[in-house]
């Protein structure tokens, strides 16, 4: 990937379109937000494989992130993200979603990538269509 300065911020080229990149909301992503879409995404990537190699295909699954804390120092590091996973499954069930969470987690190489430095709080419900 190469990064562009502009006005703004940075754009790079993607082969889905350009990415802005910016502190500025309203002229793009901003940095914290891309990383925490990156954590939620693996996450529910992984979740999605996970359920598939247990044959309990999901029908869907939807991530809402409850909570993000940053510091209050300068840089305004990220603390904590809380992430809310509902999955929809016909075969998934409360018995078997603890271990889908610890492979999950396990797996994804975005959370695993940032144990130890942010608080990723992962939980979950099974939901119904």
């Amino acid at each position: 990937m190469n990064f562009h300065m502009t006005k703004h911020g940075f754009d790079t080229e993607t082969e889905f379109g350009t990415l802005h990149i910016s502190s500025n909301e309203e002229k793009g992503f901003r940095p914290y937000q891309l990383m925490v879409a990156s954590i939620a995404a693996c996450g529910g990537g992984v979740m999605r494989k996970v359920l598939d190699k247990m044959r309990m295909p999901a029908e869907d699954i939807a991530i809402d992130v409850k909570e993000v804390v940053r510091s209050q120092d300068d840089a305004s590091r990220l603390m904590k993200i809380h992430l809310h996973f509902t999955v929809i499954g016909s075969d998934v069930t409360d018995e078997k979603m603890p271990r889908i969470m610890e492979l999950t987690e396990k797996n994804c190489s975005m959370l695993q990538s940032v144990m130890g430095c942010i608080d990723v709080v992962k939980t979950y419900e099974i939901g119904t269509k």
